[in-house]
């Protein structure tokens, strides 16, 4: 045991150091002030939307550039052309409060300007960061002018004052420019006519074709305007800043300046070469002018990546999010039919001794289609029906080796391979990037903004019970010491996975930590309490808090959320986060996709329990008395599931997925036990009855 325990430390500290989150003093980056810098936001605009023939401005700028996808995602689901610039100005996800549309039109005031009502965004909407871009350029005694109502905003200090305004770029000439370091163009051409009511329509895109190329001209012609008169020198930065409609997109992101065209933009905030997020454009924008950039800004620099940037892949990009978002709710409604039916069919077979193979081959079909969702990135699928092809094809192979070799003799074969095949799919994809949970229907999607790296709250239930289940066979096959090793250090490594760098998971950490140790103490014989389940949620909170403060202490550019997360602490930002996390796991509990899963797979499970004969002809009782080691690993299960439905915004979703994985496993080992038996019964009879004949 004390040997496993060093292996463990040795690990841990090599995923801290390998995630760098132990290391030496940080080395200080050289970052060379730009002469001027130009921000060009065109609310709406994604990659489609340049060509050299309707946008010969927008083309040429972006073809020089580093070009990368922008996440607008603020608050809401869609973001407005209001609540993108607001966001710039605050360099943290800000929201004017409503479903919103244009920024408010400043009132001249001399050679500057003022936004009108501005205190409410700090007294009313609770935006108390509005104004930190315009405040730290005035602090460093830099001037700049703002061209457009959302440049406005965006430059605004606190009081809502902008130094210098125009309405118009055509107002402004190469000499106006030089006598300040700091531009910002509100082109708003193209989203204008989305904004008829004076809000973002309810609908995906409520322009037609035509019409939305004459607003792309109209749109190319005031930024050519701006890029015709900046002086030579200036680092001009191009931002899609909003959404058009309904629907959330990946928008325009491109820096200009020297040795970038052809790469890829993206940023440490992301951990992707080629995705952005709009508070990386305030910090950009202050880093390039040599200005200090203050704690309370969540974004970091625009990083110029590799080589191969290319609009086609961009614009494959934002179609491969569409896509997943096309199918997402689809997918997991035919989750939730067929464990409801499964549960249904199963009951009714097993009541009647009928049907054991075709229930247990159908279990394990089941419990192989959240692992697919994330092999299916394995392929270079491009399309809707290539996607579900994909994903049918990978459950097939699942459940074939579940089958396939001499395990599918054991009763805890097919449950070993489906599990042990979940946890090490997502431990690998955290090791190397998490490119199998990105655009995938149980992972994350950059245009919806919640998470662009890490381990995502389903995949956090997948691989906590993967493992959970996976390291009780192996505590079935080698009980005593060497079992409760495999669950504390396998359940552990998974655990700062999850936790680290690499995984930068908050809440699983909190559930993971009691599933683990009440495995262990139920496998260990001892008692479980509600004294000592609290423990395990204070450590595994503990646990936590301590990858974020090391975390914190990391640079701001290397920081993940969960180091940002202190930093919302100490500034008293924290409870705003905390209460957005709350309410989106509290609108989960009615989620017609989850809460059937949840519902139809506890009531199988506590009626099979308590009624073996009239459920299940006992087929959990008999898992159970099979292998005491997987009613353990299913206790813990629950717990970390129950937990982590509480701890996460993803809500029920946690817990459905659990038991989506579990139960069904569950149900076919108990099979295997049944069959098994019978089989051995048969046997001597039959070799009797030959005998005697």
């Amino acid at each position: 045991m004390r040997r496993a325990l060093v292996v463990l430390a040795v690990l841990i500290g090599q995923v801290l150091i390998g995630q760098g989150l132990f290391t030496g003093p940080a080395q200080a980056r050289q970052e060379t002030a730009a002469s001027r810098v130009a921000l060009i936001g065109v609310s709406g605009l994604h990659w489609n939307d340049i060509t050299r023939a309707d946008t010969p401005n927008l083309w040429e700028l972006a073809r020089s550039s580093a070009i990368g996808s922008l996440s607008v995602r603020t608050v809401g689901g869609v973001t407005c052309p209001y609540d993108g610039w607001l966001t710039v100005s605050a360099g943290t996800r800000s929201a004017a409060g409503y479903w919103c549309g244009s920024p408010p039109r400043p009132e001249q005031q001399g050679a500057g300007a003022a936004i009108p009502d501005y205190r409410y965004l700090i007294d009313v909407a609770g935006q108390r960061n509005a104004g930190t871009l315009g405040e730290s350029l005035k602090a460093a005694g830099q001037c700049s002018i703002a061209i457009g109502p959302g440049a406005a905003l965006a430059l605004a200090d606190r009081q809502g004052v902008v130094q210098r305004y125009h309405p118009s770029p055509l107002q402004v000439s190469t000499a106006d420019l030089q006598q300040c370091r700091m531009v910002a163009m509100d082109v708003d051409d193209l989203v204008l006519p989305y904004l008829t009511s004076g809000k973002l329509p309810k609908v995906p895109d409520a322009l037609g074709a035509a019409e939305r190329r004459e607003a792309l001209r109209m749109a190319d012609a005031k930024a050519g305007a701006l890029l015709s008169v900046l002086p030579a020198d200036t680092t001009v930065l191009l931002a899609g800043l909003s959404d058009h409609g309904s629907v959330p997109h990946l928008r325009v992101a491109a820096l200009r300046e020297p040795g970038a065209q052809g790469h890829l933009l993206g940023a440490a905030s992301t951990h992707r070469e080629d995705i952005s997020i709009l508070p990386d454009l305030t910090s950009t924008v202050l880093t390039k002018l040599g200005v200090p950039v203050p704690s309370t800004v969540v974004g970091v620099p625009l990083q110029v990546g590799g080589p191969g940037a290319t609009f086609e892949r961009l614009q494959r990009a934002d179609a491969t999010a569409q896509a997943i978002r096309s199918i997402k709710g689809i997918y997991f409604t035919v989750v939730a039919v067929l464990q409801v039916l499964f549960y249904v069919i199963a009951f009714l077979l097993l009541r009647r001794r009928k049907g054991l193979a075709p229930v247990r081959f159908a279990a394990v079909a089941l419990a192989a289609l959240p692992v697919s969702s994330y092999l299916v990135n394995l392929l270079p699928w491009s399309s809707l029906p290539q996607l579900i092809a994909g994903v049918l094809g990978w459950a097939a192979v699942v459940t074939g080796v579940a089958f396939a070799g001499p395990w599918r003799r054991r009763p805890l074969g097919p449950l070993a391979v489906v599990a042990g095949l979940t946890a090490l799919t997502l431990a690998g994809d955290l090791l190397t990037g998490t490119t199998l949970q990105l655009n995938s229907v149980m992972g994350y999607s950059a245009d919806v903004g919640a998470r662009y790296y890490g381990l995502g709250n389903i995949p956090f239930a997948l691989l906590a019970t993967g493992t959970l289940l996976a390291t009780t066979v192996i505590a079935h096959r080698w009980p005593g010491k060497v079992g409760l090793v495999a669950i504390v250090v396998l359940g552990a490594s998974a655990m700062v996975l999850g936790g680290s760098g690499m995984g930068s998971d908050f809440g699983g950490v909190i559930a993971f930590v009691p599933g683990i140790a009440v495995t262990a103490l139920i496998l260990a014989g001892k008692r479980v309490s509600l004294v000592k389940l609290g423990a395990f949620l204070v450590a595994g909170g503990v646990i936590v808090m301590t990858f974020a403060w090391i975390n914190y202490m990391k640079p701001p550019d290397e920081q993940t959320h969960l180091g940002r997360f202190v930093g919302q602490v100490l500034s008293g930002e924290a409870f705003d986060v905390i209460l957005r996390k709350l309410q989106a796991m509290l609108a989960t509990l009615l989620s017609p996709n989850l809460m059937p899963i949840v519902i139809a797979a506890a009531a199988f499970l506590v009626y099979a329990i308590m009624r073996p004969e009239q459920a299940s002809a006992g087929v959990v009782p008999a898992a159970f008395e099979h292998s005491p080691a997987l009613r353990a690993g299913l206790i813990g299960t629950l717990v970390s599931g129950v937990v982590g439905m509480l701890v996460n915004d993803s809500g029920a979703a946690v817990l459905s997925m659990a038991l989506a994985l579990a139960v069904p496993l569950l149900l076919a080992t108990g099979i295997g036990v049944l069959r098994r038996d019978r089989e051995n019964v048969a046997g001597p009879v039959t070799d009797l009855a030959a005998a005697t004949k």
